[in-house]
């Protein structure tokens, strides 16, 4: 049992999964940072079908990192708990975010992106020139995505047709010469106001490899750019156009192939939030979004 579980009422309820417990990194310093504040919380299970979600004040969905593959399951937990009390964020927000069908809906509201092709169930794919990644568009930790070489397109077609026999879409991008190098640059944000950056490296599959998890990463601390603040910005204004302030929110940013700054993905459901590269002022930071602070 962990220490955090108490089996009393609590104020919030920090969810994860049977299957990662103990793998979030910012868990320790995040759940000992509201017992710090006198916020009572318990760590529970999305999938536990004996927890009473009533009998929280807030849901928080952190490390929930199983729902792609029970996305249906899923998106009707969430329903079910915004039917009782609050979640955060909101519903709305997550069944937009859940799927990266959301990447066109920035393109389309000027924000600039990772060139992407969305490849949907029945459909022939068409792969760039140069390396290229391949990802489902409802998927997380890097699994099921994977980089190929020109030379592998026939390994790249039979990826997309393993998406395809489980009823998911695909996307194809190109793999960002940069990206290997410099890696990614996460924006966090809380209550829709920038709080901290990261630099994330991630080792990505090649053709035919896989992760079970996620896929191993190195992160440090990171002072973000103007420009790469800006686009950040961008995507923080157009998801409180939508939908209003979110709790949360996570930004990805990379350098493209002409030097710009562009977003790769974006996390509202369950991100990491890399606390622990974010430092005290972050975690602060984190308790003021939860508490109204």
């Amino acid at each position: 049992m962990s220490q955090y579980d108490r089996g009393v009422k609590s104020n919030i309820a920090w969810v994860t999964s049977a299957t990662v417990r103990g793998f979030d990194p910012d868990e320790d310093v995040a759940l000992s940072a509201l017992a710090e504040a006198g916020i009572s919380f318990d760590l529970v299970d999305w999938h536990d079908e004996t927890i009473d979600w009533s009998q929280y004040a807030l849901v928080l969905p952190r490390s929930t990192w199983d729902y792609a593959e029970r996305i249906d399951e899923f998106l009707q937990w969430i329903d079910q708990v915004a039917a009782v009390t609050q979640i955060r964020n909101s519903p709305d927000i997550m069944r937009w975010s859940v799927d990266k069908h959301y990447l066109r809906d920035l393109q389309l509201a000027g924000v600039a992106v990772t060139p992407t092709h969305f490849v949907e169930v029945g459909q022939t794919p068409e792969f760039p020139d140069g390396n290229f990644v391949i990802k489902p568009a409802i998927g997380a930790g890097s699994r099921d995505a994977a980089s190929y070489k020109p030379d592998q397109i026939e390994l790249a077609r039979e990826h997309v047709e393993r998406l395809h026999a489980r009823g998911a879409a695909a996307m194809v991008q190109p793999r960002l010469n940069s990206v290997p190098v410099e890696g990614e640059w996460p924006l966090i944000y809380f209550n829709g106001q920038f709080s901290h950056a990261a630099n994330k490296k991630v080792a990505l599959p090649e053709a035919g490899g896989s992760v079970d998890l996620y896929a191993e990463e190195t992160n440090m601390p990171h002072t973000p750019t103007p420009e790469q603040l800006a686009v950040g910005e961008a995507v923080v204004a157009e998801i409180t156009r939508r939908f209003g302030v979110s709790t949360y929110a996570r930004v990805d940013v990379v350098r493209d192939d002409q030097g710009n700054y562009c977003v790769l993905e974006m996390e509202l459901v369950e991100p990491s939030l890399f606390l622990l590269e974010g430092g005290p002022d972050a975690v602060a930071r984190m308790v003021n979004a939860l508490t109204g602070d």
